[in-house]
């Protein structure tokens, strides 16, 4: 399991940084979540499909990134905590890079805990934990 996990960040790390630079595959990206999905965060709960819906708020996020001038997501590592054969949490610790007019590149490091599901040969994403990623943003006066 885990080396299909650490291929499965590292084709959402390159996914994240050609969608910050305007080169979305929105298929390629959607490809890496489970049909259905589970996000929670101190905003709240929500479920959602791997569907045209998924495609669209994902493309008006990446324009999102890009507004605030996110320059780049890089992994700094991924720790990986079994639960069976088939499941683990993915704990990744991701570098966020910004771009300021004036001032120099800031960078934020921050975790995600992703839900992962292992069938056969792939990995793919059923749910994840973040934290409050407006208030950090806030808070390194990105927004």
């Amino acid at each position: 399991m885990e080396t299909a996990v650490r291929k499965l960040f590292t084709r959402y790390e390159r996914f994240f940084n050609r969608s910050l630079h305007g080169e979305s595959d929105l298929a390629e990206i959607a490809s890496l979540y489970a049909s259905d999905f589970i996000a929670a965060s101190p905003a709240g709960v929500m479920v959602g499909q791997n569907d045209e819906r998924l495609k669209q708020v994902m493309a008006q996020g990446y324009a999102y990134y890009r507004t605030i001038g996110t320059k780049q997501m890089r992994i700094r590592d991924v720790r990986i905590s079994p639960i069976d054969a088939f499941h683990c949490v993915a704990h990744v610790a991701w570098t966020a890079t910004y771009v300021r007019k004036g001032q120099p590149d800031t960078t934020i490091d921050f975790d995600v805990h992703y839900l992962v599901q292992q069938l056969g040969d792939e990995a793919k994403v059923f749910g994840w934990i973040s934290g409050d990623e407006q208030a950090v943003l806030k808070q390194h006066g990105i927004v």
